[in-house]
């Protein structure tokens, strides 16, 4: 591993050493900073769980805290709703707790701290970097130092970010608990399910498959299927309102005009780079991205460049392209060759001057460079002096990843260090120390081994991006604009979009706090505006990524049952299947036995063997669990049941027996025990169930 990375993993313990108190007021300093600061908004309500209120302040403040804690990684459309969800549970739980009397005591809350398995957060800021144990003493310490200093924002903000999640999380737990601790299945009913799950039957049938009717020769009304959602309400019941919508998009992605331009910017450029004798300032001047020289040779296999054979090729001065590479059109530019090891082993003590911020990976000064070299100095002379090396790195090294191994990195290969300290690894000789200076500080460094041969290569590389110019984005603008111009109802626009040829795409469901709607992409601008509007109404265009989008409000559901425009995809292929079997069953199926039925419907007898009661699917035929039924039913033994419609066709079934077999693998207290923990996993999802029962009133549509 590179000294980079190890840098990089370990910053946090560079940065605060052993004084979490420090840690947790670095972290936290900007949102304590900065409340107070909330929008016009503060105060005001943004939900309600049982009554119970959550207010905008506190809510924006946690969504703030949490961005800045994730350093960016997630963003607020992301955070938003996994914040609300947060703040629901925890408020569920601490209601639920109240009225249980669950409760999280002193001692159990030193146990889950202190105790054989700490938590994470615990684990990460008080394990020693030396060691690699989590050191407990120095944890019980510094968070009783916390407690001491209880009006301090800074250990509130901890006890948010960490100990009330951790509470929380104990307090669900011992809910959960009480829950599965009722679970019990009797004996008789695990006999009897074992003796089922140990049955196979033998039937014999006639298949009418819904294929075999066109679909074109079914009508599914929206009447139909608004029967068929009342009919199985407890499957469309909303608990909140949603919206559909149809649209069309305008693509603005940088036109064939863009992508050349760009590819001849970048010949002009060509001979500017051959040309120059400072690849690093050449490219810095002319980058308009992210263009990093690494002033270093690497080994041929460790370039993992597509078009590397042809950038081997150069020679020294030479330069390829432009070429694609992804999104950009790149030139490169063979700045040296020469002959380098595979792998180098170097030890070296590092005087830090800078280091890097966990939080925005920023490196920070941590002391000026005479200071840095002073420091060096000292420890070169005890070197020399004798004192072992091993020795020196522990008392001035600055850098954790190779401090318990006495400075040491053993066979790393070329391309994974700091750039000067790469190329000392890599063109210096066996046995030869130097001090080198790299973005970290300073660096004594002994060469202590080489392994191999190959051609290493120092390369660099201009990219720019192509993107889409003004003359490509006014162009798409302008036509969705014309678009939404003429086309005010929604018969102008399916009429103008065939006219036009552009594809109207519909919507899954979108709720009122949506930041995304499927298809289209991240859009808190258009999931505002469908909410602002009625049914039949269309949107101007919509700038989301590279497309501009024309969007009409095709359907509302309100909440409770939902539309049949809402849910139509799944049940319309529903309501066809039941017409054809009504088709079926009155024009097909005809006579009492098999082989009447087999000559109406033009379907031969077929026999399903071993079938076993606990099975989904049926060789040939596909999930129908009606069919299962009716060859189990003793009643049907030896006799024709009345057609059944199922779930791809309409069949006609004739018991052949049903009989026990040996043992599958599972006796009768096996069968308990998988049924128990089956529940018990059901039981966890008891903070669901809470939710569903909760009155939860949600009024972040305000708001964002």
């Amino acid at each position: 591993m590179s000294l980079i990375q190890q840098i990089r993993e370990r910053a946090a313990w560079i940065l605060f050493g052993a004084i979490a108190i420090s840690l947790l007021a670095f972290i936290l300093q900007d949102y304590f900073f900065n409340k107070g600061h909330a929008s016009a908004g503060a105060g005001t309500t943004i939900g309600k769980i049982n009554g119970q209120s959550i207010e905008h302040e506190e809510f924006e403040h946690k969504v703030t805290f949490y961005e800045q804690m994730n350093n960016g990684q997630y963003s607020r459309s992301m955070l938003i709703p996994q914040i609300w969800d947060y703040m629901i549970n925890q408020t569920l739980m601490d209601q639920e707790s109240e009225k249980l009397g669950i409760t999280v005591t002193g001692n159990e809350k030193s146990d889950l701290l202190f105790g054989s398995n700490p938590p994470q957060f615990m684990q990460q800021f008080f394990t020693d970097p030396k060691t690699g144990m989590y050191d407990v003493n120095t944890a019980k310490k510094q968070i009783g130092e916390l407690k001491n200093r209880s009006n301090d924002p800074n250990v509130a903000g901890f006890n948010e970010a960490y100990i009330d999640p951790l509470i929380m999380q104990t307090k669900a737990q011992k809910y959960e608990s009480l829950i599965t601790g009722a679970i019990y299945i009797p004996k008789w009913m695990t006999e009897k399910m074992n003796a089922d799950n140990n049955s196979i039957a033998k039937a014999s049938y006639v298949y009418v498959p819904y294929s075999s009717i066109a679909d074109s020769a079914v009508k599914v009304s929206t009447a139909d299927m608004e029967a068929y959602i009342k009919k199985h309400s407890s499957q469309f019941e909303r608990d909140e309102e949603t919206r559909t919508i149809s649209y069309v998009s305008f693509n603005a992605n940088p036109s064939a005009a863009d992508s050349a331009a760009v590819r001849n910017e970048m010949e002009q450029l060509k001979p500017e780079l051959a040309s120059s004798t400072d690849e690093k300032a050449f490219l810095s001047t002319k980058s308009s991205g992210n263009n990093n020289y690494y002033n270093s040779v690497i080994g041929g296999k460790e370039i993992k460049q597509s078009i590397k054979d042809s950038l081997f090729r150069l020679a020294p001065g030479q330069v390829y392209g432009p070429y694609l590479d992804g999104n950009s059109y790149a030139i490169a530019k063979m700045v040296a060759k020469q002959q380098i090891p595979d792998s180098a082993t170097v030890r070296h003590i590092l005087v830090a001057t800078h280091q890097q911020d966990p939080n925005s990976g920023t490196l920070i000064r941590v002391r000026d460079d005479s200071a840095a070299l002073k420091r060096l100095d000292s420890a070169i002379a005890l070197v020399k002096s004798g004192v072992p090396f091993d020795s020196v790195v522990v008392r001035y090294t600055d850098d954790p990843g190779s401090k318990a191994n006495g400075g040491r990195y053993e066979n790393f290969p070329s391309g994974q260090m700091d750039e000067n300290f790469n190329d000392f690894a890599f063109t210096g000789h066996v046995g030869q120390t130097k001090t080198v200076h790299t973005a970290y500080g300073y660096h004594y460094v002994e060469i202590l081994g080489q392994k191999g041969n190959e051609t290493g290569y120092k390369i660099a590389y201009l990219t720019k991006p192509i993107e889409t110019s003004a003359e490509t984005d006014n162009a798409a603008n302008n036509a969705a604009s014309r678009f939404a111009a003429s086309s005010r109802t929604p018969q102008a626009f399916q009429d103008n979009a065939k006219k036009d040829k552009l594809l109207v795409m519909p919507s899954q469901e979108i709720k009122e706090n949506d930041f995304t709607i499927a298809g289209p992409g991240e859009s808190r601008e258009l999931v505002r505006w469908i909410y602002e509007h009625k049914a039949g109404d269309i949107s101007e265009p919509v700038n989301i990524g590279n497309n501009y989008v024309v969007a009409m409000v095709t359907g509302i559901s309100k909440k409770g049952l939902a539309s049949p425009a809402a849910v139509q995809q799944v049940v319309e292929p529903i309501v066809r299947n039941e017409k054809k079997a009504q088709i079926i069953l009155s024009q097909k199926i005809k006579g009492s036995t098999l082989e009447e039925i087999s000559k109406s419907a033009g379907q031969e007898i077929k026999t399903a063997d071993s079938i076993s009661f606990s099975a989904f699917v049926i060789p040939s035929l596909g999930a129908e669990p009606r069919f299962i039924g009716a060859a189990f039913n003793k009643q049907l033994l030896n006799k024709v049941s009345a057609p059944i419609a199922g779930q791809m066709g309409v069949f006609a079934v004739k018991g052949e027996g049903v009989s026990g077999v040996s043992n599958l693998g599972q006796s009768a207290e096996m069968q308990q025990q998988q049924t128990e923990q089956m529940l018990r996993q059901q039981a966890s999802q008891a903070v669901t169930a809470l939710r569903k029962a909760a009155d939860i009133k949600d009024y972040r549509s305000k708001f964002y």
